[in-house]
């Protein structure tokens, strides 16, 4: 028989395990065409004319989507090898030499990546647009989209694919080679150790590695404190060597631990649910442990990367309210302008008038007593004050008396890496006036531009209308300024009163400081801000989202493949089971628990790293988290229960075949 009519044979004959591996080539193949096309499209880089450091970012995420489809694939052609390893002892036997079944073999995966290639090409091409659309979507860009075939994307996923052949090709050359005939017969099980006792050593090191976890996720609660902040990257590592390690330890030993003792506790009365849940979980922890972890890790890592970035775009309007509080912000003197031409165009609006003074103030005063250390403590800068009568235009009910202040203005990071307390007391001065202003309130309000705030939350002191005009006398030597909020009342006018913003000159601002020196400064308006803050951060939600669902699709598939091994291994065990007389759904509730561990577990330890990795320092991404948070949760938690469904579907049509 020629060496051509026995690939053919071999092919038909293994069709049931070639879809397996050929879906992972062509979800491989689709995945990076329809993002290089996408990388490609003039007409996408036109429309949202982003940045040449954003494509730098676009090109980079380009390797990374690569690693993640090399990984994908390698772990999907082992498992595929593993599973043919019978076949290819028979072969053996036959006579064949190794050279000539890694030959057969070869032929067989050149032939599988072509025509996987050519339909992930096809499919990618298609997809691309999809992509596309999306993306200008959350750019909120207007603009349409054609399927343009690009040949820099063809040519550069070709030669990806060549690479990834020559190292798949390789991967399965050493595995034929290095393996004796014995072995091959036997490799489907080898990677499972049976684990016929357990020790207390067991019971320590698995308690070691939930502490080990605990701690790592208490040093993440810390990372951002004053104390920590010298020795970030020392402490960074350590959470992330904590993490990881207890993970594999709980893997490895608590969880076979546990099983076990549920076991002995029912004293050899075991029922069928529990010989296909408990036994099975608790025979493959040392295979499992190590995928076990990797699927944890790359679930939080991705989870947490992908929050922290929707996060950042989710706060774009928080963001640009923070450095604009109000539809348009009007400074000094370059407001008449730009007010008398709204009105000569019928644009309704409403105004707020705030008067602004400067004071110099210790804000560290304000810090707990733990906070000693930090510099800003001691640091002594201008801080802005404004009337209480000003305040009251956006908080009708505040009231002050005496020496009674509010601070307002402050939040985001800053009041989350250095918070405030109030009822404390707080020393400022105005030349030779000087006075102790008792806080009695902190609020997050943002009043004031972020221009003079030095871009955004800087504390802004509300003080009694008569302490204000004792300050007002100082207005010599510190910063006096006085602002003006513009809020539209139509949004039909917003596109009109933008235009007339630019067109009169009010979003240039000019400041004299104390020295004398002129500086020019540009105020956007809000809605100039916001999409600056979208475009800014669109290209990397999205680019992210893609890595992300790359990185979920590989974990879930990776899990999904290696239940389809796991349920082929036992199909003689629900043959047996069938046989003498258990029920198809009696047989379903042991593996509906196994299923419910195997995908369950993994989520639900990566969601926890993913959260303590993201309460960490989200503050420094934006202002909202829960949000965000659960959206980017509840995302993967569905995913995660498709491929536990499409699980439980392969065994329980393996366990109808099994009678």
């Amino acid at each position: 028989m020629s060496l051509s009519k026995l690939v053919l044979r071999s092919m038909k004959k293994n069709m049931k395990h070639y879809y397996l591996y050929f879906f992972a080539l062509i979800f491989s193949v689709t995945l990076y065409f329809s993002f290089v096309t996408l990388q490609y499209n003039a007409e996408v880089w036109e429309a949202v004319q982003i940045s040449g450091t954003a494509t730098a970012g676009f090109k980079a995420a380009t390797y990374i989507l690569y690693f993640i489809v090399l990984f994908f694939v390698l772990y999907a052609n082992h498992l595929f090898m593993k599973r043919r390893s019978k076949e290819v002892g028979l072969y053996q036997l036959i006579g064949m030499t190794k050279g000539l079944i890694v030959r057969l073999l070869a032929i067989e995966n050149i032939l599988l990546f072509v025509g996987a290639v050519i339909v992930g090409m096809l499919a990618g091409f298609f997809s691309s647009r999809v992509f596309a659309m999306i993306l200008l979507r959350v750019l909120e860009k207007e603009a349409l989209v054609t399927m343009a075939f690009s040949t820099q994307a063809l040519q550069q996923s070709i030669l990806v694919f060549a690479v990834l052949l020559i190292i798949v090709l390789i991967q399965m050359a050493w595995m034929i080679h290095r393996v004796s005939l014995l072995s091959l017969f036997s490799a489907a099980k080898q990677a499972d150790e049976r684990v016929r006792r357990f020790s207390p050593l067991q019971m320590v090191i698995g308690f070691l590695g939930l502490i080990l976890i605990g701690y790592g996720y208490y040093a993440s609660t810390k990372l951002f404190d004053i104390e920590a902040t010298s020795n970030l990257l020392v402490s960074m590592l350590i959470i992330l060597a904590t993490t990881i390690g207890g993970t594999f330890l709980v893997f490895r030993f608590s969880i076979a631990f546990i099983m076990n003792i549920i076991r002995l506790k029912k004293k050899g009365h075991l029922s069928v649910q529990d010989v296909l849940a408990l036994t099975p979980i608790m025979h493959r922890m040392k295979s499992n442990a190590k995928s076990l972890t990797l699927i944890t890790v790359l679930t939080g890592v991705s989870l947490g990367i992908t929050t922290l970035s929707y996060i950042a775009y989710y706060s774009s309007e928080a963001s640009a309210y923070s450095q604009v509080p109000g539809d348009f912000v009007l400074l000094e003197n370059n407001s008449q302008a730009f007010v008398e031409a709204l009105e000569q165009h019928n644009i309704a609006y409403g105004a707020v008038d705030y008067r602004l003074q400067g004071v110099s103030a210790t804000v560290g005063q304000l810090m707990s007593e733990e906070q000693k250390d930090n510099p800003l403590y001691t640091m002594e800068g201008v801080i802005y004050t404004i009337p209480l009568s000003d305040y009251q235009q956006k908080v009708p009910t505040a009231s002050l008396s005496g020496n009674d202040a509010i601070l307002t203005n402050y939040g985001g990071y800053m009041a989350e890496m250095f918070p405030l307390e109030k009822d404390r007391d707080i020393d400022v001065s105005a030349g030779e006036f000087k006075e102790t202003l008792h806080i009695v309130d902190i609020q997050e309000h943002s009043l004031i531009s972020g221009i003079i705030t030095a871009g955004g939350g800087g504390p802004i002191f509300v003080v009694t209308d008569k302490m204000f005009e004792h300050l007002a006398t100082q207005s010599e030597l510190y910063p006096w300024h006085e602002q003006t909020t513009i809020t539209l009342q139509a949004e039909s006018d917003r596109a009109a009163a933008e235009q007339l913003y630019q067109q009169t000159g009010a979003d240039i601002l000019t400041i004299v400081d104390n020295e004398g020196d002129t500086h020019e400064y540009k105020q956007s308006s809000y809605e100039m801000q916001r999409k600056g803050n979208i475009e800014s951060l669109g290209l990397t939600i999205f680019i992210t989202a893609f890595l992300g669902l790359a990185f979920l699709m590989t974990t879930g598939s990776i899990l999904y493949f290696k239940q389809m091994s796991e349920a082929e291994e036992e199909r003689d065990s629900y043959t047996i089971l069938r046989k003498i007389g258990f029920a198809e759904k009696d047989i379903m509730k042991g593996i509906y628990m196994k299923q419910a561990f195997n995908f369950g577990v993994p989520l639900v330890i990566g969601l926890l790293h993913s959260y303590f990795a993201v309460k960490s320092g989200w503050f420094l991404f934006g202002t909202e988290l829960t949000t965000p948070l659960w959206l980017a949760m509840c995302c993967y938690i569905a995913l995660y229960a498709i491929f536990a469904v499409l699980s439980v579907g392969y065994y329980k049509r393996v366990v109808r075949e099994s009678l």
